[in-house]
């Protein structure tokens, strides 16, 4: 008993035991669980009933899953390239020796810690359509600004504008360790060569920091297609469903119509379409590589 109690084995498992339970209670079982659920018909009442693939084949009969499901391809297609570029934008102003830098990090940091409730509040009192902040300064240049979330055009660019505010500072972070981990050699020797500022972007900081945008952008992806709190939050997934995206529409089958079975299988279907595109990720950063 005392060889073990002084073996690093042992102690590594005793120290690692409550996360490892915590991981197989709280992640591993109801991971499985829902798998198995995915196959069956419960409304949480009546006993489970098996019903094989029925689930997954009413799925793509469903015209408010598909279209829920293309409202998230138009949630990702928008937000994660605009959100990637105004991260690097901002990453590339703060990353200058100017006079309280670290003021104006930490405060395009601020809203990433800040609770979404309150940022929902926030921009829905901007996107008021009678006294928000933001159709007033259109009223200024003579634009009549739209009622941004009860409009069924306006409504989704509204959420996605919120949801790259909210997540723009911690992609900037990430960008910005990566900017100070470029070798100041490499500009230095561009400078005598005459390059330009356009010249040094293109040919080295955006070669040099495909490690950190190949990161930011598959995190960036997976994140999109997780949507949920900020569509709950500011639309309800409405006007019409035009907001509705695919964790909300889980959200509501599981919860709202007690449908766990049918919930469950659009969950997975939803990890195999996160799977399949981060595998294509992964694939084309492998092949483009410049390392």
């Amino acid at each position: 008993m005392k060889k073990l109690f002084y073996k690093d084995s042992t102690w590594a498992i005793i120290l690692l035991l409550p996360n490892i339970l915590g991981f197989i209670m709280f992640t591993l079982w109801p991971v499985v669980a829902s798998f198995f659920l995915s196959f069956t018909e419960w409304d949480l009442l009546q006993p489970i009933k098996f019903v094989g693939l029925k689930n997954y084949i009413d799925l793509f009969q469903d015209e408010t899953f598909i279209k829920v499901f293309w409202n998230t391809i138009y949630f990702t297609v928008a937000s994660v390239p605009l959100g990637i570029v105004f991260s690097l934008m901002l990453a590339i102003a703060l990353n200058q020796g100017l006079r309280g830098i670290k003021f104006y990090r930490a405060a395009y940091f601020l809203p990433v810690i800040s609770s979404m409730v309150a940022v929902a509040v926030i921009w829905q009192w901007i996107y008021n359509p009678e006294y928000g902040v933001l159709n007033f300064i259109l009223s200024l240049v003579g634009i009549e600004g739209p009622s941004w979330l009860t409009s069924t055009t306006w409504a989704m660019p509204a959420v996605i504008i919120t949801s790259i505010w909210k997540g723009v500072g911690f992609n900037m972070l990430l960008f910005l360790a990566g900017l100070q981990a470029i070798p100041e050699h490499y500009y230095e020797a561009a400078d005598i060569d005459g390059a330009t500022w356009f010249n040094k972007f293109w040919n080295i900081t955006l070669p040099l920091l495909s490690p950190t945008t190949f990161f930011v952008t598959v995190m960036a992806v997976i994140n999109s297609f997780q949507v949920f709190d900020s569509v709950y939050l500011m639309t309800q997934g409405g006007p019409a469903r035009s907001t509705s995206v695919m964790v909300h529409y889980i959200y509501e089958n599981a919860f709202q119509f007690f449908r766990m079975g049918y919930a469950s299988a659009m969950s997975y279907v939803l990890f195999f379409v996160i799977a399949i595109i981060t595998l294509i990720q992964f694939w084309r950063q492998k092949k483009d590589s410049i390392y």
